[in-house]
């Protein structure tokens, strides 16, 4: 029974490691589990495929960081770090609150660009 256990337990944790190795995670949504009470659906968001289509290669336009002064930095990205770790719910100071900083970003840029969606139903899509 133990050799059984060893068995699955190795093959387990081999399929693990190959997908870490070989399958790259690719963001799918951005996650609505901050927000205690969500009115909608997490928005649909494929990282990647949305970088690519949209030729954005500079990963601090979106993954950004300031400084005390509000002066965002030129060689720093938050890409290991949540929006939420740096945006609470609410609005602070001079900070907008998570719900505001993703629809000035995503929303923003798309309606500068005049390209994505900027309806709540063509982000928010319901399953």
């Amino acid at each position: 029974m133990k050799i059984k256990i060893g068995i699955l337990l190795a093959v387990l944790l081999g399929s693990v490691l190959v997908v870490l190795a070989f399958g790259q995670y690719e963001m799918q949504v951005v996650e609505n589990y901050y927000f205690p009470n969500p009115q909608r659906p997490p928005a649909v968001f494929e990282h990647d495929r949305h970088n690519e289509t949209a030729e954005l290669w500079d990963c601090m336009i979106c993954h950004h960081v300031y400084d005390e002064q509000g002066v965002q930095s030129d060689w720093e990205s938050s890409e290991d770090q949540a929006c939420a770790d740096c945006h609470g719910l609410e609005d602070q100071g001079g900070m907008p609150g998570l719900r505001k900083a993703f629809h000035q970003s995503c929303k923003g840029c798309h309606l500068t660009e005049r390209k994505g969606p900027v309806t709540c139903a063509e982000c928010h899509v319901k399953p």
